[in-house]
């Protein structure tokens, strides 16, 4: 029997998990309590959403044009790692966009350091083009010092005071009229009235604060606020997102931040164009000098010579000459424009400055080469604006110019050594129709050598002209290097989300009050309510006796032809125990684990109730060791008892030992009588089975207040004689741990027919108020007994707390 116990409890024990019902049982009694901690966190909710600052997206798309200007030399060199790829080059432009240098253009651009606002009860209304009053300070003022607060009143909408606060300084000014300067050891303040086109805040409130900061800070601000990103990897288009506080400065930023990007590539396109015309000015300055000069001697030499026409013979000579000779003016103009080029490209002060290009020059190759160069130089600028010289990408980047440096000189040297040999044939060749002019005058030949003169520094002077036009219109036709795709377009609000905060709020709400009634249940290591016991022992349970009001100096509260609470308590332990009985066993053992959990006051109650039933019972105090009978039924210590038959059984009359009680003639009480030195020996005697063969024959019923089984062992002892044994435990008293006792020794069958008694049950506790229907008895709905009411003796009765 005892094994198959032992298996059920240890296969219910597996099985058995949470109680959710009962928890959520729990959670109702204290659902004011929940109720209140969600409206609490609800209206946090509420005050914290006052005190945040909205925040808005706005976003934009914009087209960043990568065209390749290299053209098939471009793609070679990029082949051999001398130019970055498209890629790059895009990945380059989202960071110049993104760049602290072009966002601190920005901000100082639209005045970005500088933010106006309201004070308010929660929060500061910030106000963008809205203020009656614009506060400005020169951004290297606002760089140094760092931070300042302006507090403007006005009076009858007019600006009134200044306030300035730096650095715990601080200097007031009254404002008589607008515009006004206010200068003070933190720096310069102009305070001007707002443009006329913007809608400002009405009615103007009493004070307006403006907050200056230092624009590298403010730009380090917006740079944390603004996203930039690829829309996708096949395509050039940047995806712009900031957010902002208000979205009609996000929209502001945006357009402004691709203008500037604009203007700042712009500007780096048109370098070489720039370079390219102050080199053809220069050169038409000097030829249109050369030019007047040789003008001027001609007409002088006519004047003087008086030459009126060209004899025909030596007219063909000289025209066969004269072409010679403009070739090699040609050639020598050629060779100057590359001597230059070579001056220039050798300079160290050009190092890393663009080549004129476009100037006149008839080789292609060098042309070309020149130009490539150019575009390398641009590339370089351009990625040394977000990095420094120690770049990898920049140093890679000087090698190519240095590789290509020597290209571009090599080419001039191949062109230079082109055009001396030209220069040596066409010399042969002047010299040879120079031969058949000699017989000409003088002064012909003079005067045509100054016609040829003046031909060539015309020609070459209208050349210069035209190739300035071209490079004019070069200057003027710069396209944009991004093109917005999407305007900038508010995206709506994005922090903070009223849904998702009393969302939050409603679930910390019910969580919190949830959580403590769940931890508090975890930290309860004593028993409170029949269901504690009913998760720690399979045990039945025969009945649970609520703590009472009443106080007398009698532990008796069951009486005669009563129907009060605590009469309808024990009789329906009483029908359990019955039920629990088997034909002929009579014999009902009382014990505890400890002492003070009302053993002895159960065991005399139920007593009191079968004797008013009219069953003739017997309580027998086999606590010997500490008897407590005695203090319930007001006996005297110095009563024999039960240990004087056990010590003599052969001269002690038992039956004459056992004394009718005051509560009912039914009702007999065999004390513990003198305590002994050896209890547990006495108990262990065949004596006690003989003394209880006799009880059983003259008594219906046989109690047996034995002492607590945790603490000795006479009661495993005594259980030998019992037919049901009653385990008292009390709430808010006995530790559940000490239920592993009773398992264990209804597993090993110690204890016959064991059951449990749940006494102590407060009635006052939310876990129990509404305990088993208690309440409908009226005012006896709540009882107290045992400590708490003086009943009782040595195991919880007659001590105070």
């Amino acid at each position: 029997m005892a094994e198959e116990t032992k298996n059920y409890l240890l296969e219910e024990e597996g099985t058995s998990g949470f109680d959710y019902k009962a928890f959520l049982i729990k959670l109702l009694m204290y659902w004011p309590w929940i109720l209140g901690s969600v409206a609490v966190f609800l209206i946090g909710a509420f005050f914290y959403l006052k005190t945040l600052t909205p925040l808005y997206t706005v976003s934009s798309s914009v087209l960043i044009k990568n065209e390749n200007k290299g053209g098939a030399n471009g793609s070679n060199l990029e082949d051999l790692g001398f130019v970055t790829s498209s890629t790059q080059s895009f990945d380059n432009e989202l960071e110049i966009l993104r760049s602290r240098t072009l966002i601190k253009k920005v901000v100082t651009a639209l005045d970005l350091y500088v933010s106006y606002s309201v004070p308010d009860q929660f929060r500061d209304t910030e106000l963008y083009k809205q203020s009656p009053v614009k506060v400005w300070v020169t951004p290297e003022e606002a760089e140094r010092m760092g931070y300042a607060q302006v507090k403007m009143s006005f009076r009858n909408q007019q600006l009134h005071e200044v306030l300035v606060e730096h650095e715990g300084q601080e200097w007031k000014k009254t404002v008589e009229s607008l515009p006004a300067v206010f200068s003070t050891p933190a720096g310069v303040f102009t305070f001007s009235a707002a443009d006329s086109t913007l809608q400002t805040i009405q009615p103007v409130p009493e004070v307006i604060q403006a907050t200056v900061i230092s624009p590298n800070a403010a730009a380090a601000s917006y740079r944390n606020r603004l996203a930039v990103s690829p829309s996708s990897k096949s395509t050039t288009i940047a995806q712009l997102t900031f957010t902002s506080s208000q979205e009609s400065r996000g929209v502001d930023f945006l357009n402004k931040l691709v203008e500037l990007y604009n203007e700042e590539g712009n500007n780096d396109k048109n370098e070489v164009a720039a370079k390219t015309a102050e080199f053809i000015d220069e050169r038409i300055r000097i030829i249109n000098k050369e030019l007047g000069t040789t003008e001027s001697q001609l007409a002088s030499f006519k004047q003087q010579a008086g030459v009126v026409d060209i004899a025909a013979d030596a007219s063909q000579a000289a025209t066969e000459q004269a072409g010679y000779e403009r070739a090699y003016a040609e050639n020598e103009v050629q060779i100057s424009l590359v001597n230059h080029l070579k001056n220039h490209i050798l300079s160290e002060k050009s190092q890393y400055e663009v080549i004129p290009a476009n100037i006149g020059l008839n080789n292609s190759d060098l042309n070309t080469v020149v130009q490539n160069y150019n575009q390398m130089l641009i590339e370089r600028k351009r990625l040394l604006r977000t990095s420094h010289e120690d770049n990898p990408a920049v140093q890679s980047l000087n090698a190519s110019i240095d590789v290509m440096r020597n290209s571009v000189m090599a080419a001039i040297q191949t062109a230079e050594k082109g055009l001396l040999i030209n220069r040596q044939a066409l010399q042969a060749q002047t010299r040879k129709f120079a031969g058949k002019v000699s017989d000409a005058p003088v002064q012909e030949k003079e005067y045509l050598s100054m016609s040829r003169q003046q031909e060539i520094q015309a020609n070459l002077y209208l050349m210069l002209l035209q190739k300035r036009e071209e490079n004019n219109i070069t200057l003027a036709s710069t396209a944009n290097n991004a093109r917005v795709i999407d305007e900038p377009l508010a995206g709506g609000q994005i922090f903070p989300t009223p849904s998702q905060t009393y969302m939050v709020a409603f679930v910390l709400g019910l969580a919190l009050p949830i959580g403590l009634i769940f931890f508090w249940g975890l930290l309860q290591f004593k028993i409170q309510t029949r269901g504690d016991v009913e998760k720690i022992t399979h045990l039945p349970i025969v009945g649970d006796i609520p703590l009472t009001p009443e106080t007398s100096e009698s532990a008796i509260v069951v009486r005669e032809n009563r129907n009060e609470l605590m009469e309808e308590v024990f009789r329906s332990v009483r029908t359990n125990i019955q039920y629990m009985l088997q034909e002929g066993q009579k014999v009902i053992l009382f014990t505890s684990t400890t002492s003070g959990e009302g053993k002895s006051f159960n065991a005399g109650n139920l007593a009191c109730s079968f004797a008013f039933m009219g069953k003739k019972v017997v309580i027998v105090g086999l606590d010997i060791r500490k008897p407590g009978l005695n203090k319930v039924f007001h006996l005297s210590h110095k009563e024999a008892g039960i240990s004087q038959y056990l010590s003599d059984p052969e001269h002690t009359d038992l039956l004459s030992l056992c004394q009718v009680s005051t509560v009912s003639p039914n009702l007999y009480i065999l004390p513990g009588g003198t305590i002994p030195p050896n209890p547990t020996e006495l108990v262990a005697r065949q004596a006690l089975d003989d003394a209880i063969q006799q009880l059983k024959a003259h008594f219906d019923y046989v109690i047996l207040d034995t002492a607590p089984i945790g603490m000795v062992t006479d009661t495993q002892l005594i259980a030998r004689v019992a037919d049901l044994s009653v385990y008292v435990c009390r709430s808010n008293y006995t530790a559940k741990s000490e239920f592993k006792l009773i398992n264990e020794l209804q597993q090993d069958g110690k204890l016959p027919h064991l059951c449990v008694l749940i006494n102590g049950i407060d009635m006052n506790k939310r876990e129990t108020g509404s305990y088993y229907g208690y309440g409908k008895y009226g005012k006896y709905g709540h009882y107290g007994y045992g400590k708490k009411y003086g009943y009782g003796y040595g195991y919880g009765y007659g001590q105070k707390k």
